[in-house]
């Protein structure tokens, strides 16, 4: 199993927000995108709605009061639509491991001194700024928050750091590490996980992410951009 990154809390960290969103991307690219969608709508469609999915998922963090930390999945873009003084930009962790990616943006986050720290992807058009205030607003009183997708998976989750304390880093290997993914039991097992490790948690509304064709065509009438 792959070390997290030692606990290193720089001089800067001590001016950041103490809410943090972590946004995971993949780059644009045609063919490397929404794969399952594009079985039906072909990859030049999918890639177009996938610019979409990202569109509304700016707009929806854009003017959040919170560091936000945009993960890309190749190439980090300083020339794309995310402007570079808003959104922290870096690489996802190496590897196919999709929860030790998530773990590993957990942890750098957690060791610049944030607290209460969300994860989204860029997949939901269901997702807008008030559920991620509720789950800040939930992370107050709780130690993990997390909303469920129609598929059996989640669209967020998040930590309050402080209040879990010592335990983050055990906590997070409990959540990430040594996990199947992409199955109908992931938002079931996070929530084993908050039992077992006896974590106070807040489920926010049950949300569509967009996977598949039928996904986008009921979702798509909430697409939010900015201009």
């Amino acid at each position: 199993m792959t070390d997290f990154p030692d606990n290193q809390i720089s001089q800067k960290s001590l001016f950041l927000k103490d809410e943090a969103i972590i946004i995971f991307i993949k780059n644009p690219q045609l063919g490397k995108v929404k794969t399952r969608l594009a079985a039906t709508v072909g990859d030049v469609r999918a890639l177009e709605i996938y610019h979409i999915l990202m569109q509304h998922t700016k707009a929806v963090t854009n003017d959040l009061s919170t560091e936000k930390y945009l993960f890309y999945s190749t190439f980090v873009d300083e020339q794309d639509i995310w402007e570079n003084e808003k959104y922290h930009k870096s690489l996802q962790y190496e590897g196919q491991d999709l929860g030790m990616k998530m773990a590993v943006a957990f942890t750098e986050t957690f060791q610049k001194n944030h607290s209460k720290v969300l994860i989204i992807g860029s997949d939901c058009l269901e997702l807008n700024q008030e559920i991620i205030k509720k789950g800040y607003e939930q992370l107050s009183h709780n130690e993990v928050v997390i909303g469920p997708a129609n598929d059996g998976g989640y669209y967020l989750i998040g930590f309050n750091f402080n209040r879990i304390g010592e335990r983050v880093e055990k906590v997070l290997k409990e959540f990430f590490v040594d996990k199947e993914w992409s199955h109908e039991r992931v938002f079931q097992e996070a929530i084993e996980v908050c039992q077992q490790q006896n974590l106070g948690y807040f489920e926010l509304p049950t949300l569509t992410d967009v996977d598949e064709e039928k996904d986008y065509l009921k979702t798509q009438h909430l697409a939010m951009r900015l201009s």
